[in-house]
This record gives C-alpha cells, sequence and structure tokens, in this order.
C-alpha cells in the first residue's frame, strides 16, 4: 500500500484481463459500479472512480513470460483521505504473491 494516492496515477499489473475482472468487484466492494468495454466507473460517496485498463505486451524475463496489465486510475471529487480509504482496501484485494 502506498502511503499517497493522487487524483491520477497509472499502473502496470502482472495479471490478465480475466483476473482483473474477477478480482474486481471484491475489490471494489459494497460502492455502485459500472463495467464498460476496457473501462469501468465506481461511484464513492459524491465522488467518483474511472478506471481504464489495456493489456500490454508481455514481460520476458529470460525464458519467463508474465502477463502486462496497464491500468490507468482516475479520481475525482474525493479528499486525499477517501482516496487513501479506498485505495487501502482496493489494494488489498488486488495484491498477489507470498510473503
Amino acid at each position: 500500500m502506498q502511503s499517497f494516492y493522487p487524483e491520477k496515477f497509472e499502473r502496470e499489473m502482472a495479471c490478465t484481463e480475466a483476473d482483473w475482472l474477477r478480482w474486481l468487484p471484491q475489490a471494489i466492494g459494497d460502492h455502485h459500479w459500472k463495467l464498460h468495454s476496457g473501462a469501468a466507473g465506481v461511484r464513492i460517496g459524491d465522488g467518483a472512480l474511472g478506471l481504464k485498463w489495456q493489456v500490454g505486451a508481455p514481460r520476458v524475463i529470460g525464458l519467463v513470460r508474465m502477463p502486462r496489465f496497464l491500468v490507468s486510475f482516475r479520481f475525482a471529487g474525493l479528499t486525499e483521505t477517501q482516496r487513501m480509504d479506498f485505495m487501502k482496501r482496493f489494494d488489498l484485494y488486488m495484491q498477489r504473491g507470498g510473503g
């Protein structure tokens, strides 16, 4: 988790679109949202989050090929605290890997 989330930022994720769409409802939680082709709109109180995504070329390291998924986050009408609260849950549900 980050210590600050700006109103607009980009992320590169190592997942497929099918993975993303499977994880997205839980990551969003109880907020009302609408799915579009390559995008989603999320209502967060009086504000909103616009998500846009596209599949990137796979990352190749030696013989390993990892999927690349490029996601754009655009918050509107939310305070820094509201963005942090939303992203805290979102990042927890999108987190993958060991520890």
